[in-house]
């Protein structure tokens, strides 16, 4: 198993904008979190990192540790704050933080789409208003033209799944709702929209890479001796991990529950697969969760676990979904790969064992082109606030001070040496 990765790997980290910005005033994320009983603690995005006016100083961070690569989104709300109205300072102010990453040998994937829409959109009726297709779409097509020759690396929409699942099943994210047929209407619309947005991209940059961000996890029964379970993992792992990835490769959404979809034009709208994983996820049946198809996530005991028991600490897992990801026959990035730590006691480890599963995938054929490690920084973690952190640097949101970790030095060298120490 090789200890260096191959020439031209991508080491970077990722971040989104409304968690890195801050003031993003006009997103349907700033409106909900004002209500009481939304974010952990009451707390607020505010500021967040103050990425909006100062974001060259994390890129210095960056350069730094050695990053030839970072991974970042841009606000819709900020270039379109009302229906039509383009802000052309904000264009200019991302077309800034862009060359700035490209000044410092750094290659940017944009992200246009990561949890959040422009209030205005929201009003409509956000991922269920019929204009949201071709809305998403023009609003692609001008950045991606501003943005020509600053990028040409782009994901469409980030984690849509369990986006939507938060949105629309849930209840955690806006619109808070809890209704399955609202849900499979917003991911209909979800691979509409990208699908005319790999098209707009394209468009614009006939030789762009287009991907998506699917958060993979491994869905394994608790109860590995019985049927039933073993028969409910594998339909939540399809419906989960490969619906929406399956439904970009053959333009037709098939699901759980009859559900059978035509989406001929997003056949063949994937030009790599971006990877996000985290941890993975053990269920049980149960009759009390009708809510949920009768499935019930489990909290396992005696594993080792991120802070607030966020996750399971499972590197095999990671090394199982590159592995399956290799029958789409697309290259393959890892956009985003870590986990809450704030006195850094399990950051070290979780990366080496990470990549040490990354390098065994390379060398079992799955065609790894990148690791982004989520975050370089702490940054506001939706509906957990700010008590989840996530950051390779510490960061105090009231004086906004970063504090590098250990593990900060050590991903600096992996990077340095494209490989493991």
């Amino acid at each position: 198993m090789p200890m260096r990765f191959p020439e031209g790997f991508r080491w970077g980290t990722a971040t989104s904008a409304y968690q890195v910005e801050g003031n993003n005033t006009a997103s349907d994320w700033w409106q909900w979190e004002q209500a009481p009983g939304r974010v952990r603690g009451g707390d607020r995005s505010g500021q967040a990192c103050d990425w909006w006016r100062r974001a060259e100083r994390d890129f210095d961070l960056m350069a730094g540790i050695h990053q030839n690569a970072a991974r970042l989104s841009v606000e819709w709300s900020r270039l379109e704050p009302q229906p039509g109205r383009w802000d052309e300072a904000a264009e200019a102010r991302y077309r800034e933080m862009l060359g700035g990453l490209r000044q410092r040998g750094i290659e940017p994937l944009v992200t246009l789409n990561h949890f959040t829409l422009p209030q205005w959109v929201a009003d409509r009726g956000g991922w269920l208003w019929d204009g949201i297709v071709p809305a998403f779409a023009a609003f692609t097509s001008r950045f991606v033209r501003a943005a020509v020759p600053l990028v040409d690396f782009w994901i469409t929409v980030n984690e849509p799944v369990g986006y939507l699942i938060s949105a629309y099943l849930q209840g955690r994210f806006p619109p808070g709702r809890a209704n399955p047929l609202a849900f499979v209407r917003a991911l209909r619309a979800s691979v509409r929209a990208h699908a005319a947005a790999y098209r707009a991209i394209h468009d614009a940059q006939p030789a762009a890479r287009v991907g998506v961000a699917a958060y993979l996890r491994p869905v394994q029964p608790v109860d590995q001796r019985s049927s039933l379970h073993r028969w409910l993992a594998r339909r939540l792992d399809h419906a989960l991990n490969w619906m929406h990835l399956d439904a970009l490769r053959s333009g037709g959404l098939v699901g759980p529950g009859g559900l059978h979809i035509q989406v001929p034009e997003a056949a063949g709208t994937l030009d790599f697969v971006g990877v996000n994983y985290y941890t993975r996820t053990r269920i049980v049946f149960d009759l009390r969760r009708p809510r949920t198809f009768f499935v019930r996530a489990d909290r396992p005991y005696g594993v080792e676990m991120s802070d607030a028991d966020y996750g399971e600490v499972y590197p095999d897992g990671l090394l199982a979904m590159l592995l399956e990801v290799r029958c789409y026959g697309l290259p393959v990035y890892i956009t985003e790969n870590g986990l809450p730590d704030g006195d850094d006691d399990l950051r070290p480890r979780f990366i080496t064992d990470h990549l040490l599963r990354v390098a065994q995938a390379i060398s079992e054929g799955s065609p790894v082109r990148g690791y982004y490690h989520w975050s370089l920084i702490d940054n506001f973690e939706w509906a957990d606030g700010w008590g989840l952190r996530f950051g390779l640097y510490a960061l105090d949101p009231l004086t906004q001070v970063r504090t590098p970790r250990p593990s900060a030095a050590l991903y600096g060298e992996i990077c340095r040496q494209n490989g493991l120490p």
